[in-house]
């Protein structure tokens, strides 16, 4: 399994399998401790974001970062010529803490450990996009520094202009696609009516 896993749940660019990874790898960790963090920020911020977007729009957005900050990931891998795989959701979760950091500046936020220091969600997402953007200009390995950094962009353009840009225009892609299904259906398309 150890390969298979390496293969299609790590993301590298000099792999020979560079898809599929970019969204498996989302669902990957390195130990418990990686998921269990990943998972915690990701369920403080979730019913926030859920209220914002909604069910639906919440798990297209989530899946749709996990591969656009992978991406991202590649794009620097590429430039810098460093190929060590990468794996873990935290690309996805930036994309949703920088998009309810976005529509909530003001909200107050703490860290786990110490409850007793809050700041406002403007002023961590400014933080952690400038400790994200000072690893990627100085190469540190500790995180995948561009996925954070393509997540956080993609989040805060998501929530200020593609939720009008892309969800709210989708009706006509919807109808097309259920007359095309309702019209095959009558004729052994294999479709399905509701």
């Amino acid at each position: 399994m150890r390969r298979f896993m390496f293969t299609y749940f790590t993301s590298n660019p000099s792999s020979r399998a560079l898809c599929s990874p970019m969204l498996l790898s989302t669902f990957s960790h390195f130990s418990l401790f990686h998921m269990a963090a990943n998972m915690y920020v990701l369920w403080s911020f979730s019913s926030s974001i859920v209220s914002l977007l909604g069910c639906e729009q919440f798990i297209a957005v989530y899946l749709s970062a996990g591969v656009i900050s992978t991406f991202v990931s590649y794009v620097a891998k590429m430039a810098t010529g460093r190929f060590e795989p990468s794996l873990g959701a935290s690309g996805a979760i930036m994309t949703v803490l920088a998009a309810v950091c976005t529509k909530m500046p003001e909200a107050k936020l703490a860290i786990i450990l110490l409850p007793m220091f809050t700041f406002t969600a403007g002023s961590a997402l400014k933080a952690i996009i400038a400790f994200d953007t000072a690893g990627l200009v100085l190469g540190w390995r500790l995180f995948d520094h561009a996925a954070h950094l393509g997540g956080a962009l993609f989040g805060m353009w998501y929530v200020t202009y593609g939720h009008e840009l892309i969800w709210k225009n989708r009706e006509p892609l919807v109808k097309a696609w259920h007359e095309m299904r309702t019209k095959n259906t009558g004729k052994g398309g294999g479709g399905r009516s509701n």
